[in-house]
């Protein structure tokens, strides 16, 4: 995105063009399913096509989903979910600890030794195509990279989508109690998101997932002391909306 407005107030401007909230009705849920049908099914390949147009795993029985939407039409710009511990099976593991069993480095984190109710996992991050039509993003369902924090003709350039997705995830997870949150992330999207001070690190090698991919953790509770004195505005205006949602709907597992 390019937006106009001073770089300084990128909470007013994000507020300007999107709204983002965790998806707790099934309208919502819907819209997020779709989504990902588009991304993950229709645009990338990654899972077959289905009829009913909606991409879903037996994760999302026990996830909450984050939904960006345009203001001005309400259209989905993109979502991403959060994975919650079974509570009737708090030792199943999550994705990542399936698929990055081998690799996590264990004297920096090892999953299987937390308290289960306080760990997640972020995953199905999705961006609809024309909101991801740079050169070399069509097979990514969402990029960050190093031009998304420069100004180009004196233009300042902040990349809201990814960003505000993952800061939504984050506030979620503050909201749920999740302190530990564990993502596979691109090789560098944590040295970009280093520059904005979320706290973000590299918890392993890295494996064959759709491109190569390494596990990383973020502590909820550290977001917003670690954020830049830039982006603090921005969650500032992610959080409120996060607990609006959840206030206006309250959290229920027959939603999930």
């Amino acid at each position: 995105m390019n937006p106009s407005s001073d770089r300084r107030n990128l909470g007013g401007t994000f507020s300007e063009m999107f709204v983002l909230t965790p998806a707790l009705d099934p309208a919502s849920i819907e819209q997020v399913y779709r989504v990902r049908h588009d991304v993950y099914c229709r645009d990338l390949g990654w899972e077959p096509v289905r009829e009913d147009g909606m991409e879903t795993d037996a994760f999302d029985a026990h996830s909450v989903h984050c939904l960006l939407r345009r203001r001005d039409s309400g259209e989905a710009v993109g979502c991403t979910r959060l994975i919650l511990t079974q509570p009737e099976a708090p030792e199943d593991p999550l994705p990542f600890e399936k698929s990055c069993k081998d690799v996590i480095d264990r004297s920096l984190v090892d999953p299987a030794l937390l308290p289960r109710h306080t760990i997640g996992e972020v995953s199905r991050l999705a961006v609809v195509n024309t909101f991801r039509q740079r050169k070399g993003e069509a097979g990514n369902p969402v990029t960050v990279s190093e031009e998304d924090f420069e100004s180009r003709g004196g233009v300042p350039r902040f990349p809201f989508i990814p960003v505000s997705l993952y800061l939504g995830a984050a506030a979620i997870a503050r909201h749920l109690g999740i302190e530990h949150v564990f993502v596979l992330t691109e090789p560098r999207l944590a040295s970009h998101f280093t520059r904005i001070g979320f706290d973000i690190r590299h918890i392993g090698g890295a494996i064959e997932h759709r491109g190569t991919r390494v596990p990383s953790v973020l502590s909820s509770s550290k977001v917003v002391a670690g954020l830049r004195p830039l982006i603090k505005p921005l969650y500032e205006v992610i959080e409120a909306s996060v607990e609006a949602a959840f206030k206006a709907h309250p959290y229920s597992k027959t939603l999930r």
